[in-house]
């Protein structure tokens, strides 16, 4: 049994409430002293708590039962029940503000996102920074702009970061790192006596070791998919700004699909196959209209009109497209050749270099070397400036502190079912975090922000180098650093320029999505984001980024994959009636189960078909398009004050 459990077993024995269910509580937080003044002369003293309980942290405030001890005021009984503060879910509070009197004690108030606020909690054996230091270990907790005794829970400003906190999912669940879900609030300690006000061992944090995968764990993530429904909706207003021509033509075109009414009950296949009544003309009618009857049993096809894949390119081969000094000859047979089968694992560290444009294709295997040697001692600098910020620095330095937090809080749960990165003390993820926070110096405006840890991961992997790699991401950002600005600019282009191409190659397909109001394509959000990364497989996300990086066919053909992927469920998303949060799980629920040929080859068939049509849906500029400033790459000279460094863009 680890520390962690024996001193909740205690706990338990102590105030005499050993039950069943307790082993499924943790104890994260416990502090007595903490009073409630009903008045200026009572005052209650109680106990806060803050409790784990699966995925969700909740907070409690119970008034002390201990006997030996009077109570000050005359309706203690009263006031014990009335403002005894019962399991509030974290993701239920909006604001904690502090306030530190210059005589007195500290005391905390806490508003809900009703509105509504809890009485002053009062700590008169302090304890205040200890709880808001558990709150930020499993929130984002964040001090309010324009009053630094404000502090905001999970209140994301960002809406990426707010998108992004809701899809995550979690490789590895820790105990004392697991993102909280919307799970149904329980009644936690309800009625259980508490502990005496004497008791020397309720201000422990108590901690234990990671609990192993539940094995409900995939289900309980995906509810936290909802949570996102209000803020894509929100989204769709900015989007159908740039719809409103699409829209107009559409009305112009013959519809092939009629819808009068969206049930709230999700209608199953076998449902809407039962109720169903085929007509003359091939169409099914149902209880929500009538639309070309299709076989909804099987994944939609599409013409094969692309070669097969070819064997992944080797080390001969690769000489062969090489002159007498190391020059590419011809750099775009090179990419027809990686776009049609990849690249041998032993020699991606050197490919991908070139795809990512590290190297350039006319550099000769010297101008190469020396271009290395360069790069490693100008990331030592980099990465020494961050590294020789004192404590008494970060004190006063809260970007960075902010950054760094938020970096090792995501390392740790990036890629750890790997090998490369599984284990505990694991030296990769010590790297994986380096490059990062160096990174967010090296890009001061941009900073880092969460999915930053997927795309640096599989190159890490391939690197197995730290300079190397993050050069390399490095080069990667400058394509897709416009998915992760706070105006999400580049991600509502992305989005724009995916629901043109749907509307031009699925135009039924389109037409539904826009009664059901999923024109915002916001269930797409994340395959674009972070390129598919946690769809695939750990090996094909490898093989699939080659074939993105050579644009051969088109710098957007990851908007191919997109269309690709929908048409090839058109017939369930259709037959089963999805809305928003059931699109958004059901795409989800995806993730490790898509086989990357077939996807490769009905994006390329998509893209020839769409041909000149395709690529004027997709505004010049769009990301991930390379526009590379030659400015942007400066290095910061060594002995730069820290307190300069601070980015006013984004953590």
């Amino acid at each position: 049994m680890g520390r962690k459990s024996e001193a909740r077993s205690a706990v338990a024995v102590k105030e005499g409430n050993a039950a069943p269910g307790d082993e499924d509580y943790e104890l994260l937080y416990s502090k007595d002293y903490v009073a409630i003044h009903p008045s200026w002369n009572e005052r209650i003293n109680g106990q806060l708590r803050l409790i784990k309980q699966g995925f969700s942290v909740f907070m409690s405030w119970m008034p002390s039962s201990d006997p030996g001890r009077k109570q000050r005021g005359p309706s203690f009984e009263r006031d014990r029940s009335l403002y005894t503060i019962r399991a509030v879910a974290l993701e239920e509070m909006k604001s904690i503000r502090r306030h530190t009197p210059p005589f007195g004690w500290q005391y905390i108030i806490v508003v809900l996102n009703s509105g509504l606020a809890f009485p002053p909690l009062y700590f008169h054996n302090g304890g205040v920074r200890e709880f808001l230091g558990t709150l930020r270990e499993y929130s984002q907790l964040g001090r309010a702009g324009d009053d630094p005794n404000v502090y905001l829970v999970n209140d994301i400003q960002d809406p990426l970061q707010k998108s992004l906190s809701s899809l995550e999912l979690a490789d590895v669940p820790r105990a004392s790192l697991m993102p909280i879900s919307r799970a149904t609030k329980t009644e936690i300690m309800e009625d259980k006596p508490q502990r005496s006000e004497d008791d020397s061992t309720s201000n422990d944090n108590v901690q234990r070791p990671p609990r192993h995968r539940d094995p409900n764990f995939s289900l309980q993530v995906l509810e936290k998919f909802s949570m996102v429904t209000k803020f894509a909706r929100d989204t769709t207003t900015q989007l159908m700004n740039g719809l409103e021509t699409l829209n107009v033509e559409n009305a112009k075109r013959p519809s092939t699909l009629t819808m009068e009414a969206v049930p709230e009950r999700i209608v199953s296949f076998q449902e809407a196959a039962a109720t169903s009544e085929q007509g003359e003309n091939g169409e099914a009618s149902t209880n929500v209209g009538s639309f070309e009857l299709v076989d909804g049993t099987q994944e939609d096809e599409l013409p094969d009109i692309m070669a097969a894949r070819e064997p992944p390119l080797g080390k001969s081969e690769w000489n062969s497209f090489l002159d007498g000094e190391g020059r590419v000859t011809n750099p775009n047979e090179l990419k027809k050749r990686i776009f049609r089968g990849g690249v041998e694992p032993s020699m991606r560290p050197l490919v991908w270099k070139f795809l990512l444009e590290f190297f350039s294709f006319d550099s000769t295997s010297k101008e190469r070397d020396a271009l290395l040697v360069k790069r490693r001692e100008e990331y030592r600098v980099l990465k020494a400036q961050w590294q020789s910020v004192s404590i008494e620095q970060a004190k006063r330095f809260s970007k960075f502190r902010e950054r760094k937090s938020r970096i090792e809080k995501d390392v740790v749960r990036t890629d750890r079912a790997t090998e490369f990165y599984g284990g505990d003390d694991n030296p990769n993820v010590d790297m994986l975090r380096d490059i990062l926070i160096t990174y967010s110096f090296y890009n001061f405006d941009l900073g880092y922000c969460q999915g930053m840890s997927d795309l640096l991961s599989p190159i890490l992997f391939v690197m197995r180098d730290e300079e190397e790699a993050f050069w390399s991401f490095a080069s990667l950002m400058e394509r897709l650093g416009p998915n992760f600005h706070r105006d999400q600019n580049g991600m509502h282009s992305q989005l724009l320029a995916l629901s043109k191409l749907v509307q031009l190659l699925d135009p039924p397909l389109q037409e539904y999505f826009g009664q059901v109001e999923c024109l915002n394509y916001f269930f797409c959000f994340r395959w674009i984001l972070i390129q598919f990364k946690r769809e695939f497989v750990y090996d094909d996300v490898l093989a699939l980024w080659e074939v993105l990086w050579t644009r051969h066919m088109s710098e957007h053909f990851h908007l191919y994959i997109c269309v690709a992927l929908l048409k090839r469920h058109r017939r369930k998303i259709m037959d089963e009636h999805m809305v928003f949060d059931t699109l958004l799980k059901f795409i989800n629920e995806l993730s490790g189960h898509i086989n990357l040929v077939s996807t490769l080859h009905g994006a390329e068939t998509l893209c020839r078909l769409a041909g000149d049509a395709g690529a004027a849906c997709i505004p010049p500029g769009t990301p991930p398009a390379l526009s590379r400033d030659p400015g942007a790459a400066c290095i910061i000279p060594p002995g730069t004050p820290p307190a300069l460094l601070v980015a006013p863009a984004q953590s």
